[in-house]
């Protein structure tokens, strides 16, 4: 009788401890499936010959109908007397009618035009519908005799790209593009080499717009219509001073783009393809 009772009780501690481990709360584990991906970098071209700094110019011809309207942002170092006197190195009216129209854009800033006008590069670097690129900081030649302007020596070079960089995070720009466009569109193989440590991809155009200095609106759209095929990458420019009617020539050339059957894409989309 002793003997049995001990085995009830056993058997009931037993049930006990059993029942208080299923109250446990057990630790919630993720699904294997549940992963974190951390985002997926920019992509670029391998490096050119003898390690060269590559150069893209346009994209692919037969996969869709694409088109890159890229924008430079232009200002050099010694033009801040310019600015406080009231000459305008910005377009916001461009970047509305871009944003009005969903146009995504590539708009390729120096250094000196964040300074000027942070608000509006942490606007465009924090809006998806574009994505901001490096056009150096001074915006000074990276070879000789390219259309008058003052010229960056070779030892100076990669420091004026990086320094461009650096202001683009002071003025809160969260992930500015590893892609360089050489003011003028002026480089040789010493600037392509020097270029080389800091890992860009080197940005040129198939179109030019001709919107520099024009006053003829419908002129220098009819020279992108005519200019644009598949993959193509079009250079304009973001400065009200330099470039007055460029606002009114998006206006006009993406409508006749799109109904030629055209997307509008980034330069990073360019490249992926």
């Amino acid at each position: 009788m002793i003997i049995l009772v001990r085995r009830i009780t056993a058997a009931c501690a037993l049930s006990a401890a059993l029942a208080a481990c299923a109250a446990t709360p057990q630790p919630v584990r993720p699904a294997p499936s549940a992963t974190t991906t951390a985002p997926s970098a920019p992509p670029t071209l391998a490096p050119g010959p003898g390690g060269l700094t590559p150069v893209f110019k346009n994209g692919s011809r037969t996969h869709g109908r694409t088109v890159a309207l890229t924008f430079d942002a232009d200002m050099t170092a010694d033009q801040g007397a310019r600015a406080a006197a009231g000459e305008h190195f910005d377009n916001p009216g461009l970047i509305a009618a871009l944003r009005a129209l969903k146009v995504p854009a590539t708009v390729f800033m120096t250094g000196r035009w964040a300074e000027q006008y942070p608000e509006q590069a942490r606007s465009l670097g924090r809006d998806p519908l574009f994505e901001v690129a490096n056009h150096s900081y001074s915006h000074y030649a990276f070879t000789g005799d390219c259309y008058g302007l003052p010229t960056v020596s070779g030892d100076r070079m990669r420091a004026d790209v990086e320094r461009a960089y650096a202001a683009f995070r002071r003025a809160g720009v969260p992930d500015a593009r590893p892609y360089f466009r050489f003011p003028g569109g002026c480089y040789d193989r010493r600037a392509l080499k020097a270029l080389t440590p800091v890992g860009v991809t080197a940005v040129q155009w198939d179109v030019v717009s001709g919107d520099a200095f024009a006053t003829d609106a419908e002129a220098v759209t009819r020279q992108v219509l005519e200019g644009v095929r598949p993959g193509s990458v079009v250079v304009m420019h973001c400065t009200r001073s330099a470039a007055p009617t460029t606002e009114r020539v998006v206006r006009e050339v993406v409508p006749e783009l799109r109904e030629r059957g055209f997307r509008f894409v980034k330069v990073s989309e360019l490249i992926g393809s």
